[in-house]
C-alpha cells in the first residue's frame, strides 16, 4: 500500500517538474508577454522630433522651424519662411526635449545630457496621449502658440522719403553710425547704409559734417529691397534733400523681409533688427513694417513625432 502510494507521489512530482521546466522552455523561446506603450501624459517628459509649418497668412504652407535636418536642407520639398534659420551641420539637428505641461517644475528637469523644456501650450497639449514612435499633425491657433500680433511692433514708413543732402554729426555719433571712417576733411567714403558716396566736409574735436554724393537714377539696398534716388535739391550753400523711393509694390505685402539699418526699431521685439514688410498701401504712399516674430498671430502646424519617453520629475 505505502510503495503504491510513494509511486503515485514520485509521478506527481516528476509530472510537476516536467511541466515547470516546459514552461520555462516555453518561455525562453516565446519570451514574455510586451508590455503596453507608455501614453504621454501632462507631467511627462517626451523628446519628439517636429516639423514647424505655417497654417495661415502670406507665409501659409512653409517650414519655419524643424528638428530633422533632412527637412531643414531640402528647400525643394520644404520651402523656407522668411525668417527660418538653417541650424548648420547635421549634429545640430536634435529631438527637442520637451515637459508636457504648463511650466516645468522648478529648477526644471534633467536627465544625462537632456534638460526638458516647455513649450506652446498647443503643442504639448496636443501630443498628450501619443506613444512613442507615433507621428501626429498638430494646429496650433494663436492664442495657443505665440499669441496675437502685437500692435506696437508695426511702424509704418512713407514708400517716399527724403534724407538730408548735408548732416552734422557728433563725434561720438558720428563714429557710432560710420565705424571705422576716420574723421579727415575731404575724405570720401561709401555710405554702409545707402551705398552711395560721402565726403567728409568738415571736423573738429566735437562735431563732423558730412555731405551725401548719390546722382538722380542711383539704386541701393539698405532694407532688403531696391531704392531708387529720383530727385536731389540742392541749396547755393549745399543743404538740400535726397528723395528716394522704395520700389515695392503691394503683391510684395508678406514675402519682404527688411532690415533695420538705422536702428529705430518701434519695440523691444526678439527680432533682431528684422521686420516683415506686411502691407503695402500706395495710394496712401505707405507701407508698413512689422517688427513681431514671424511665428506670431499665425495659426501654426507641428507634424510631431515622438521619439521616447521618460517619466515624470518626482523630485527625488
Amino acid at each position: 500500500m505505502r510503495a503504491w502510494i510513494f509511486a503515485v507521489v514520485v509521478i506527481v512530482v516528476v509530472a510537476a517538474v516536467a511541466a515547470s521546466g516546459g514552461y520555462l522552455i516555453y518561455r525562453q523561446n516565446h519570451g514574455s508577454a510586451p508590455s503596453p506603450p507608455t501614453t504621454v501624459a501632462e507631467g511627462s517628459n517626451v523628446t519628439v522630433n517636429y516639423i514647424g509649418i505655417f497654417g495661415s497668412g502670406p507665409e501659409q504652407g512653409k517650414v519655419f522651424d524643424t528638428s530633422i535636418y533632412s527637412v531643414a536642407t531640402n528647400d525643394a520639398l520644404y520651402p523656407k519662411s522668411l525668417e527660418y534659420q538653417l541650424r548648420g551641420a547635421v549634429a545640430n539637428y536634435t529631438p527637442l526635449a520637451v515637459y508636457v505641461g504648463n511650466s516645468t517644475p522648478s529648477g526644471g528637469y534633467s536627465l544625462g545630457n537632456l534638460t526638458f523644456e516647455s513649450v506652446v501650450d498647443g503643442f504639448w497639449q496636443g501630443i498628450i496621449g501619443m506613444v512613442p514612435n507615433t507621428t501626429r499633425t498638430i494646429v496650433v491657433p494663436e492664442d495657443l502658440g505665440y499669441g496675437p500680433t502685437d500692435p506696437a511692433c508695426l511702424t509704418t514708413q512713407p514708400l517716399v522719403m527724403t534724407v538730408p543732402v548735408l548732416e552734422t554729426l557728433t563725434g561720438i555719433d558720428f563714429s557710432t553710425a560710420f565705424p571705422g571712417v576716420g574723421a579727415a576733411v575731404g575724405k570720401e567714403f561709401t555710405d554702409p547704409h545707402y551705398g552711395w558716396t560721402d565726403q567728409i566736409l568738415s571736423a573738429n574735436a566735437s562735431f563732423v559734417t558730412l555731405e551725401r554724393l548719390p546722382y538722380v537714377g542711383q539704386v541701393t539696398s539698405p532694407g532688403g529691397w531696391p531704392i531708387e534716388v529720383t530727385s536731389i535739391q540742392a541749396t547755393a550753400n549745399g543743404s538740400g534733400a535726397i528723395t528716394v523711393a522704395n520700389e515695392i509694390s503691394a503683391g510684395d505685402a508678406g514675402h519682404l523681409l527688411g532690415t533695420d539699418f538705422l536702428d529705430n526699431a518701434p519695440c523691444n521685439s526678439s527680432s533682431g533688427g528684422k521686420f516683415i514688410v506686411t502691407e503695402v498701401n500706395v495710394a496712401n504712399g505707405t507701407f508698413t513694417e512689422d517688427y513681431n516674430p514671424e511665428v506670431q498671430g499665425q495659426t501654426l502646424i507641428f507634424v510631431v513625432t515622438v521619439v521616447d519617453y521618460f517619466p515624470p520629475n518626482t523630485g527625488s
